[in-house]
């Protein structure tokens, strides 16, 4: 699924050679073969899926595997137009912000004083070592998780386990319930494991705000001899 071994709108699906080198195995797989030709079957049908096929392993492009400090795992792209670009919690420059990613800017000012940006877009964390991983890495237009349970779990569970096993002294900040299952095997003497509530406005005010995530990620990294992230994303 990667090389171009599938397009969308010319648009070829490629992945990081740092990562390929990793996760070569998963792609000769039977299920990824099933995810495949799902997805092809999608396209042929008409349906628009999200992200674009240039963007389906965006925050492993962004983030190499050697790069890696931090990793926030999400569930599911933006089913919205224009929103979902394979990072998540993220959106494209000019998208409203969601709901969650509100309350996530909010914490952020609050935690760490930052400013909140006009821009929705987590690149410049992305670029700096912070894995944005959705379990499920494309969408079907107007239909939340619709490509659940198609194969997409297991290929992220598998970058979750080799991140674990290989390096040392990550940050795994997990939202929510689902995020917190999926990443339970973290080696927790090995690696920061910060649980929290869920950013949604349904479960935000349950803990979410007043968590300071984005300050005690950056203590950890400091007390490890690493350069922490910079969390501000006006550029200034």
């Amino acid at each position: 699924m990667y090389q171009g071994e599938m397009k969308q709108s010319k648009n070829e699906i490629k992945l990081d050679s740092s990562w390929k080198a990793h996760l070569a195995e998963e792609f000769s797989t039977e299920r990824m073969t099933q995810l495949r030709s799902f997805l092809k079957a999608e396209y042929a049908a008409g349906k628009t899926i999200y992200p674009r096929g240039d963007e389906y392993f965006a925050a492993m492009n962004l983030t190499p595997f050697d790069k890696v400090k931090v990793v926030i795992v999400g569930q599911d792209p933006y089913h919205g137009p224009g929103q979902a670009h394979g990072l998540c919690f993220s959106v494209r420059d000019g998208v409203r912000f969601p709901p969650s990613l509100q309350n996530i800017f909010k914490e952020l000012h609050s935690d760490v004083g930052v400013p909140i940006p006009k821009s929705g877009s987590l690149m410049k964390w992305a670029e700096q070592g912070v894995l944005l991983l959705n379990a499920v890495l494309t969408v079907e237009d107007g239909k939340a998780a619709a490509h659940q349970k198609k194969g997409w779990e297991e290929f992220t569970d598998k970058i979750i386990h080799v991140l674990n096993e290989e390096k040392e002294n990550l940050v795994f900040i997990l939202w929510g319930s689902y995020a917190q299952k999926k990443a339970a095997f973290v080696d927790r003497k090995k690696h920061l494991v910060i649980e929290g509530v869920h950013p949604s406005p349904l479960s935000a005010h349950r803990g979410f705000f007043g968590a300071k995530p984005f300050s005690k990620t950056n203590a950890y990294l400091k007390s490890k001899g690493i350069a922490p992230i910079n969390w501000d994303l006006t550029g200034h």
